[in-house]
């Protein structure tokens, strides 16, 4: 057997394997050899079918197989041992006059080359990290939500400026159908409120989903739709009047302080306002870091440049997915899938310069802390470690799970890594701020 490697250019090379029957007489034979033993053939005692009749019925069957086996064999032994890195999977050419009668048989095998480049990482301020703040305003806000919460309510006739709206939402055109709750006070824009106030449970109002309130995030949690369709939506929906209720705010005093945090560590309205700082600008602070990779992988995408087989990869996507695609379809799934490629190429590029690894453990201990913090979600503070490694080793278990929680891991290991190793232009802003910055 002998495998050959012509280069076309830079990104493309064709592999040549010759196999002859040397390479594989031996199995072929020792295969039909176990058929004879096992062969159930009328007329002949078990293990004693003539080898001549196994090889007439069996013979061409078992070469063809065993000298499939050995191509792919040798061809992914090749491709290690010349530490050829390349994109999808090489792609036999078709041979018109292929013949398995033939003393020698030859195969050839396109393949697409990863492209060699380097990536800079030295720009400066061109890329904004955001620092989010809790405003006062939102602070205020949020003492409020908590005594309308842990409020009494009392049931109304008629809407009213200040009271509390349940309805269904629906719009069937655009899928919509949502029972959520909302303040009058909320809707923006006096035509909105006229419609709202004096209903009675059971009426149906049409209203327009453009600026029906003060921001993105409160029609995107009233009609369920996602932030991106919130922020260009106008449709108009109709709301059919469930309830209409009343609540009273509770006062601020430590009743309603222990109620919140049982350990008693909030004694006054400052104290409630801290832990209400914390924890929101610790959230704040995941969105922050999701969009600072985002805009990180924007810019290294736009900036890092390189050519790609793209002909090569065209064609391979013909026949990678379960579905064979035209050549159109093919063309049209590389144009929306090259700039992820690119990003991979970029972000695997980073890691083997840089000796960023992930370890099975690390992804282990990451498995574990994301149960843990959902079983807490449940009451189980303190589960034993074993749960946790059995619960761990069977969400790993699952390919599909363990790629999302491995991936989850390599951006945290690269957001730390663009953040030693990147300068950006810092800037403190509200989250409101935030917002509309980022999604206008």
């Amino acid at each position: 057997m002998n495998i050959t490697k012509e280069n076309v250019d830079a990104l493309n090379a064709v592999v040549k394997v010759d196999i002859v029957a040397e390479d594989f007489q031996a199995k072929v034979t020792e295969v039909l050899n176990d058929y004879r033993k096992k062969a159930n053939i009328p007329g002949f005692r078990k293990g004693h079918v003539p080898m001549g009749m196994v090889k007439k019925q069996y013979g061409k069957s078992v070469m063809i197989d065993e000298v499939n086996k050995l191509l792919q064999e040798s061809l992914n032994k090749f491709l290690v041992e010349e530490k050829l890195d390349i994109l999808g999977n090489p792609l036999p050419r078709v041979q018109d006059d292929f013949s398995w009668e033939a003393d020698k048989f030859s195969f050839e095998f396109e393949l697409g080359l990863a492209p060699e480049f380097d990536v800079d990482l030295k720009g400066k301020n061109k890329i904004t990290e955001y620092n989010i703040i809790a405003t006062d305003e939102l602070l205020d806000s949020e003492v409020e939500n908590i005594q309308s919460r842990y409020g009494k309510m009392s049931a109304l006739d008629v809407a009213e400026e200040d009271s509390n709206v349940t309805g269904t939402f629906v719009n069937e055109e655009k899928g919509i159908n949502k029972k959520s709750t909302f303040l009058v006070n909320d809707l923006k824009g006096k035509k909105n409120e006229k419609k709202v106030i004096g209903a009675k449970v059971g009426d149906v109002i049409e209203l327009d989903t453009k600026k029906l309130f003060e921001d993105d995030h409160k029609l995107q949690h009233v009609l369920g739709v996602s932030h991106d369709e919130a922020h260009d939506l106008d449709i108009k929906v109709t709301l059919t009047v469930e309830e209409i209720t009343k609540t009273e705010l509770a006062d601020l005093d430590q009743e309603l302080f222990n109620k919140l945090f049982a350990d008693g560590s909030v004694k006054s309205v400052t104290d409630l306002k801290e832990k209400i700082k914390e924890d929101a600008e610790k959230q704040f602070q995941q969105q922050a870091d999701q969009q600072l990779l985002n805009a990180v992988t924007e810019h290294l995408v736009d900036n890092t440049k390189f050519d790609l087989p793209a002909e090569f990869l065209q064609k391979w996507l013909q026949t990678a997915g379960e579905k064979e695609l035209t050549s159109e379809e093919a063309t049209e799934e590389y144009a929306k899938s090259e700039k992820g490629l690119r990003y991979q190429l970029i972000e695997g590029k980073i890691m083997k310069d840089n000796d960023i690894k992930l370890e099975y453990t690390e992804l282990l201990d990451y498995a574990k802390g994301f149960i843990k913090a959902q079983m807490a979600q449940f009451g189980n503070m303190n589960p034993e470690e074993k749960e946790l490694n059995d619960i761990a080793g069977r969400v790993l278990s699952n390919q599909e799970e363990a790629q999302r929680l491995q991936s989850q891991l390599i951006s945290q290991k690269l957001l730390s890594f663009y953040k030693e190793n990147m300068k950006f232009k810092t800037k403190e802003v509200s989250y409101e701020d935030f917002i509309k910055e980022v999604y206008k």
